[in-house]
Parts: C-alpha cells; structure tokens; sequence
C-alpha cells in the first residue's frame, strides 16, 4: 500500500472514529432511557386488577383464538389469571405453589412456581426486569400523546422464540402487551376496567381445592 493510501485510511479512520462512539454512545443512552422508563412504569403497579382481552392471531391474521381473562396481581408473587370465556381454566400462584384448576375436567394440577421458568409477560407484571436488558434491546416509541408510552423489545439471540415484545401504557396504566414469535403467530392481551393498586388479600392467591375433584401433583426436583 502506497504512502497516500495510508494517509487516506487514516484520515477515514479518524474522522469516523469519532462519529461511530457518538453512535454507540447515544444508542446506549436511548437504551438506559427506555429501560428508566418502562422500570418507572413498571414499578407504579404494586398491586392490579383487569379484565383482560387475549387474541391469538395467525401469521396470515386469522383469529385462532379469543378469551376473556379476570386477572389479579399482588406483587411481589401473587399473580391469579382465570381464562372465563371460551373455557374455563383457572392459574393461581402465591410464589410457591402453581395451581391449574381446569372445572371442565374436575381436575387441579399443583407444580412449584418457578419465575424464572414463566412466561416473559409474567415476569414483567411481577417487575422481574433484572435481566432484561441482557436479553433483550429496549426502545421507547415516540409518541403523539404525553400520556401514552410505547416500549419495544428485542431479542438479542436468535434462538429466543420471539421475534419482538410490545408493551403499551396509558396514564402509566398498562393497555395492552403483544408478543410476536418468530412463525408470525402474535399473542395480545388487551387490558381493560384496569384499576391500579387495590387492596387485594393474600388469600386470594392460595387456591382452596373443591370437594371432588381430582388432584395431581407435579412437585419433582430438577
């Protein structure tokens, strides 16, 4: 390579050296700022009560599936979730114990609850966002509103089975979280007569079983 090639890579070198650690820079800057945000979000709901809409759609945008959901959440373990419409199902859990309560089959599944092993969306109710941004890129949306705030994430593996995570607050009352996998299948829960911070019982989050029914118990050890 020639005296004035060197010269010339240089010269590039040193005028984009600059602008490529402004980018990183502020790409890490936009990235703390969403994480800020949706923690702050997050955070308002010690305790919630909802009615939940869930929509699975297709790939090609047919309804697979539609329910209507009570949901009850009581941080920092409490989280109730029963599926009223289509076909009733009910999961519970203090912490501890997991409960699936299924009246159609007369029958309960008990399994210890394991957050880590949940569903992204549980984690995020729950306030679980420790490792969030390990795994995933976060991005605030702008938005039109002042009052509504729009979060997207990412995966950073390609192995994760979700292609991205939305989550929509209103007033930093939640509205809605859609998660779409990587076949195109999308999942929306809706959140609606959402009331932020209600006195709820413990006791609702500790599943007494019905006489009658059938009662299996999936407590192994990995």
């Amino acid at each position: 390579m020639s005296l004035k090639c060197l010269f010339r890579v240089s010269v590039v070198r040193v005028l984009l050296f600059p602008l490529l650690l402004g980018w990183l820079t502020n790409a890490q800057g936009a990235q703390q700022t969403a994480i800020e945000s949706l923690n702050a979000n997050l955070a308002s709901m010690v305790s919630l009560s909802a009615d939940v809409e869930q929509l699975i759609v297709e790939a090609d945008g047919g309804i697979l599936e539609e329910s209507l959901i009570r949901m009850l959440l009581k941080r920092p373990d409490g989280f109730y979730w029963e599926t009223v419409e289509p076909y009733a199902e009910l999961l519970v859990t203090n912490g501890v114990w997991l409960w699936n309560y299924q009246p159609d089959l007369e029958q309960v599944v008990i399994e210890p609850w394991n957050k880590e092993e949940s569903e992204l969306a549980a984690q995020l109710l729950s306030g679980d966002t420790g490792g969030l941004s390990t795994e995933y890129e976060i991005a605030s949306l702008a938005s039109e509103s002042l009052e509504v705030s729009e979060f997207v994430l990412t995966p950073r593996a390609s192995t994760n089975i979700n292609r991205r995570v939305s989550l929509s607050f209103i007033s930093s009352r939640l509205d809605s979280i859609v998660v779409e996998a990587r076949n195109g299948q999308r999942t929306v829960w809706r959140f609606v007569n959402v009331v932020l911070n209600p006195q709820i019982e413990d006791e609702v989050f500790q599943f007494e079983i019905p006489e009658g029914i059938e009662v299996i118990e999936n407590s192994y050890v990995q």
